[in-house]
């Protein structure tokens, strides 16, 4: 990083209702997997509490499974309901907060096995129970608030995506009527934490079995898709783009937090190989490791506000002193990525 490049803007408080952050690092949702039997360990609190300690302004973890029967089809993804799970998370929030950290948690449902046109309309409403019972539960454990996962082709983004629902119901049909059910979950987590407590969600275009897909294809789409998430009771956004320097529609060089932020007046979390120097495909077809320079343009987007927040995920993986070494300007010591970090919890 050059040294002509202030990381100021970067490390500036963030203040929105009730989540106050010292700075503007978010530690992005990784899957870990592991958590036995879904229960999160000493080390899982361990892992989470190095990234407090060293400076990240808010850590959202790994996505947690609520209490239905498809959420999950991976072994020792952490749960978030059971008596045993919400103990392991409530040492987790213990141990972040005596570091000074903030944390949320997100909440996540795979993904329907079969459909979503499978669902009946009573097991849409248990779903919908089970996501709010977890936001309920996060508060009880005294997180900072809480993020639901609408990206990436899991549950949430099937119901949104054209190709995934074809539901003739309430549930099925345009693109604002493809976003009842995450309206109808929003409502019911904002129901079970009250006015204050923040609601974070994740959203993206892409899926996992399509990067070029796009549920917005033009920004006013993406305002009528946006429109009934934000009147649900949606606080911030958080934008998953696979590199966040990539302008969303022609003709702007917003990203998609970038428009999402200017046609809904939310915060916004922008993400995606922040501090790589490589796409991530790459690491695993090639064998490549990865640096982490690059930010200067990330810098320039958020001095000009285009977004407020933004999450580092591989780059603070393998190096849990990631932001203290930005802010110090120890770049030099900064730990490239490898594919071998996913197999640690360092």
């Amino acid at each position: 990083m050059s040294q002509s490049v202030s990381v100021e803007s970067l490390f500036t408080p963030f203040h929105s209702g009730s989540l106050s952050l010292s700075n503007r690092t978010v530690m992005a949702p990784m899957t870990r997997g592991m958590s036995p039997d879904g229960v999160p360990g000493a080390n899982v609190a361990a892992y989470y509490r190095r990234r407090a300690e060293n400076g990240v302004g808010l850590i959202v973890t790994e996505g947690t499974i609520v209490d239905h029967p498809d959420a999950s089809n991976q072994k020792d993804i952490p749960h978030i309901y059971g008596e045993e799970a919400l103990n392991g998370w409530a040492h987790v929030v213990a141990e972040v907060h005596g570091a000074g950290g903030k944390i949320i948690p997100q909440i996540w449902h795979m993904g329907a096995r079969g459909h979503v046109n499978d669902y009946t309309e009573s097991e849409i409403r248990s779903i919908v129970d089970a996501f709010a019972q977890s936001a309920a539960d996060a508060k009880r454990l005294g997180f900072d608030g809480l993020e639901l996962h609408g990206a990436h082709g899991y549950l949430i983004d099937q119901f949104f995506w054209e190709k995934t629902n074809s539901r003739t119901d309430g549930y099925g049909g345009s693109l604002v009527a493809r976003t009842r059910f995450a309206v109808e979950v929003i409502q019911a987590c904002r129901q079970a934490v009250g006015p204050d407590f923040p609601i974070v969600l994740r959203l993206s275009q892409w899926k996992g079995s399509d990067y070029a897909a796009k549920l917005a294809q033009n920004p006013d789409e993406l305002k009528q898709f946006l429109t009934p998430l934000l009147e649900a009771g949606v606080d911030l956004f958080h934008c998953s783009t696979r590199r966040f320097w990539e302008p969303e529609f022609e003709g702007s060089s917003l990203n998609f937090a970038g428009w999402t932020k200017k046609l809904t007046g939310k915060p916004t979390i922008t993400v995606g190989s922040v501090g790589l120097d490589v796409e991530f495909t790459s690491l695993f077809t090639e064998g490549k490791g990865a640096g982490n320079t690059g930010i200067e343009s990330l810098l320039e987007k958020l001095d000009r506000q285009e977004f407020d927040l933004v999450a580092v995920g591989r780059a603070l993986l393998v190096d849990p002193a990631w932001v203290r070494k930005i802010q110090e300007g120890r770049t030099n010591e900064l730990i490239p990525f490898s594919a071998e970090a996913l197999q640690t919890l360092n």
